[in-house]
């Protein structure tokens, strides 16, 4: 079953589900089948009275980013429910928020903390216990899109993924600002997104198991990936160009364009597409309340009179139209 299926199957796009509106007595059943309507067939235990509980769910391209918070809870994913449940084909990503959390799979047992990532495998028994509230941010992905052998996935399933080291600092932000912003950016920057924290988790992966990425096409990956943050980071510096970006990575200017050849844009227009993207949202975030050359400033670019040509040529319409249209 295709992961969009499995959405519009389980939640509608965009679906946001809580137990705050229902009678007290109405939420412990409820809260049961939001849970298993969105992460599949399970045992799940709540305690007699369930206070809150919300999940957001939204489709980016073939994931699901969903955002849970409630009470505790124990959840148990037995051989009968992956046989019943079409599920088998799926894995979640998860960022724990707020809260702890003690998980049980592939023979493997562990303690999880605020920050960590782990991978849980829709394909085997397993059982998570958040005796606390909590928040977890996650996505769930064909395991085809993950890329990881059958091998791997068991060696990684059920164990925090590079707690304190760079790279996992770098994954954090990345998944986190996809299931945060999912559903309310443009579909080409979610599925960039997507692509980005699939292949930082792959590199990520590949540190744990102690394989080394260094020079590889993978390592190349979360390099630019570094340099697309720190593009974003000074998006508002006019200064802002494709010299000042290699020198502040150590790398040639040539190394540079080579690293962009994958995204289908030199490095300048990359940097262009991205401020436009920029005030192209706080104009609709803002509408008429906002002046037009002062969001072209804020994002980098000098010139207002440049800032609408390149703005038409990428939408189809000036940036006054955009604003008035979302107002």
């Amino acid at each position: 079953m295709a992961l969009d299926a499995l959405v519009q199957e389980r939640s509608a796009p965009g679906s946001f589900q809580t137990t705050d509106s229902l009678p007290v007595d109405r939420r412990r059943t409820y809260w049961r089948e939001a849970l298993s309507g969105t992460f599949g067939a399970m045992d799940i235990t709540v305690p007699d009275e369930v206070y809150s509980g919300t999940i957001r769910a939204t489709p980016v391209g073939r994931l699901q980013a969903v955002t849970v918070d409630g009470d505790c809870l124990s959840v148990l994913r037995t051989r009968r429910h992956v046989a019943q449940g079409g599920e088998d084909e799926y894995v979640v990503v998860n960022q724990l928020d707020r809260g702890v959390a003690r998980l049980e799979q592939g023979g493997r047992e562990t303690l999880i903390g605020p920050g960590d990532i782990y991978v849980y495998d829709m394909a085997r028994p397993g059982r998570l216990i958040l005796p606390q509230s909590f928040r977890t941010k996650a996505l769930v992905l064909p395991r085809d899109v993950l890329g990881l052998s059958e091998s791997d996935l068991a060696h990684v399933t059920a164990s925090p993924l590079g707690p304190g080291t760079p790279l996992r600092g770098l994954l954090s932000p990345f998944l986190a600002g996809l299931v945060d912003g999912a559903g309310t950016s443009p579909p080409r920057a979610g599925e960039l997104m997507a692509r980005n924290v699939v292949d930082l988790l792959g590199v990520l992966v590949d540190e744990v198991l102690g394989r080394s990425s260094a020079d590889t096409p993978g390592g190349n990956r979360v390099l630019l990936l570094r340099i697309q943050a720190f593009i974003d980071r000074h998006l508002a510096d006019p200064e802002l160009t494709p010299q000042t970006i290699a020198r502040a990575h150590h790398i040639s200017l040539r190394y540079l364009h080579k690293l962009f050849e994958s995204e289908d844009a030199t490095v300048g227009r990359w940097i262009q597409r991205r401020r436009l993207e920029e005030c192209r949202r706080e104009l609709a975030r803002h509408g008429n309340g906002v002046v037009i050359a002062a969001v072209a400033h804020r994002w980098g670019f000098t010139s207002a009179a440049h800032f609408s040509r390149v703005f038409r040529a990428t939408y189809g319409m000036a940036p006054r139209e955009w604003r008035n249209t979302r107002a």
